[in-house]
């Protein structure tokens, strides 16, 4: 039985490997591509979503623009990472495929409210604006989603934005709260992990042999993605994050953590975008989320690499 999945996202180099992941992977059935604005704004992170979905040979899947600024601050965004487009690295053609007229907040509120309760999960790659827009408009509709599954924060790790910030969380700190609290089921794939997911230089050349077209975008998005990384951290590779979201879905065993308390700090001018992660269970506030912490990176790079490579 195929998982249905909706996809909000803000592409991004790792986002697209992850987008290109779900539509390889039989397992899941990807309802609609949502796009927040975030690693670039979201005239941006919109065309390059619908410029991955034909990569993928895809163009029939529906594309949603959603919120183009977080919910109370003003918008930052990564071009320092992503390069000016968002998605540097490979030469993409100007997608033909039409980007949908009806408002990404309304289209997940539209499959909640239509599809069977608790059938579908979201997949969130970026801040968490839209989500948290359909949690304030149509809360009782929380009930009714499966599970949210999403890349973001850092606890053992710090941050990448801030020494204590990890940057989708700081992004948009008032939407994580409200995700957060809001009694849905949730698993986060936290720096923590994605940091032990390095595209080391070998792992890198395993994409490069497939000679297709979906090998070689993923080799030219890697190699641009990693510098920065590399430059900072001095690995060999950088962390891939968001394919982590679609191979937890794929193959959960790949994957350790244990339920607890997360909390995001939306006040404090240091620690602004912080996850406290109550690993420990020291507090006795209600565990909330499903944190994890521990990979299988050699067994996350088959599969992503085996997968990518059923692609054009």
């Amino acid at each position: 039985m195929t998982r249905k999945i909706i996809i909000d996202t803000d592409p991004g180099q790792d986002d697209a490997l992850a987008i290109l992941l779900a539509f390889a992977s039989p397992e899941l059935e990807v309802l609609g591509i949502t796009v927040v604005a975030g690693n670039v704004p979201l005239a941006l992170t919109e065309l390059n979503a619908r410029k991955i979905c034909e990569l993928a040979g895809r163009p029939q899947t529906k594309v949603f623009a959603g919120a183009d600024r977080p919910l109370m601050r003003p918008l930052v965004t990564a071009e320092h990472v992503h390069g000016k487009t968002g998605l540097d690295g490979p030469d993409l053609p100007e997608p033909a495929m039409r980007l949908q007229d009806q408002h990404a907040v309304d289209f997940i509120i539209d499959t909640l409210r239509t599809k069977e309760a608790g059938s579908i999960t979201l997949c969130a790659l970026g801040p968490l604006t839209n989500i948290a827009h359909v949690l304030i408009r149509a809360p009782e509709l929380a009930p009714r989603i499966r599970e949210i599954v999403l890349m973001g924060g850092g606890f053992f790790e710090g941050g990448n934005v801030t020494p204590t910030a990890e940057f989708n969380i700081y992004v948009d700190p008032h939407a994580a709260q409200i995700v957060l609290q809001s009694g849905v089921p949730i698993i986060i794939l936290p720096l923590d992990v994605t940091h032990k997911a390095l595209t080391t230089a070998e792992r890198v050349e395993r994409f490069r042999a497939m000679g297709t077209r979906a090998g070689d975008a993923s080799v030219a998005l890697l190699e641009f993605f990693e510098r920065f990384d590399e430059e900072k951290y001095g690995s060999d590779g950088g962390p891939l994050h968001d394919p982590n979201v679609i191979a937890y879905l794929i193959k959960p065993e790949l994957y350790r953590g244990r339920l607890c308390n997360v909390a995001v700090d939306a006040a404090n001018e240091l620690t602004l975008g912080m996850t406290v992660v109550d690993w420990w269970r020291v507090t006795d506030r209600p565990k909330n989320a499903f944190y994890i912490r521990g990979i299988d990176a050699d067994a996350f790079f088959d599969l992503l690499i085996e997968r990518i490579a059923r692609l054009p």
